[in-house]
């Protein structure tokens, strides 16, 4: 009963964390194009203040709830990470998860100490986007591709 409850808030923290990357690279990035630079001065700082406020918490759950089923289903898989197209995959897709994680530390450093630019930002939320298309596709190729 435990591993379906940790599977649905492991999707839907990575709804959260996934659609606020997406929304950032893709529509936040255009819009900058089309609005003054003091008006994007505060909708960034907005939505900057309230993603800091709740991705911690976002990402406590989604790596939470991740561990969990690792070690409720998968955790020999990763014993074995060539034994199987599935292993790989599952293994490929821990490194990328464990390299956001690695991602939201700098950035939550660069942060708190005062370092963060607009070019750092762009470059994280870039590379996170990358990660998390990479995530996904291993994800579902995990169930799906053989070789």
């Amino acid at each position: 009963m435990i591993y379906p409850v940790l599977l649905i808030l492991h999707l839907f923290a990575a709804l959260m964390f996934i659609g606020t990357v997406f929304f950032e690279v893709l529509i936040l990035e255009s819009v900058r194009k089309h609005v003054p630079a003091e008006a994007m001065g505060l909708i960034e700082r907005g939505i900057g203040r309230r993603a800091r406020q709740l991705m911690p918490w976002v990402l406590l759950v989604l790596f939470g709830a991740g561990i969990g089923m690792l070690w409720l289903r998968y955790l020999p898989a990763l014993a074995a990470p060539l034994a199987s197209p599935f292993n790989t995959l599952l293994t490929l897709k821990v490194m990328l998860a464990a390299s956001v994680l690695g991602h939201f530390f700098s950035a939550m450093w660069l942060f708190s100490s005062k370092r963060m630019t607009g070019r750092y930002l762009r470059i994280i939320h870039l590379s996170l986007f990358c990660h998390m298309v990479g995530i996904v596709l291993l994800a579902k190729g995990m169930f799906y591709l053989s070789w």
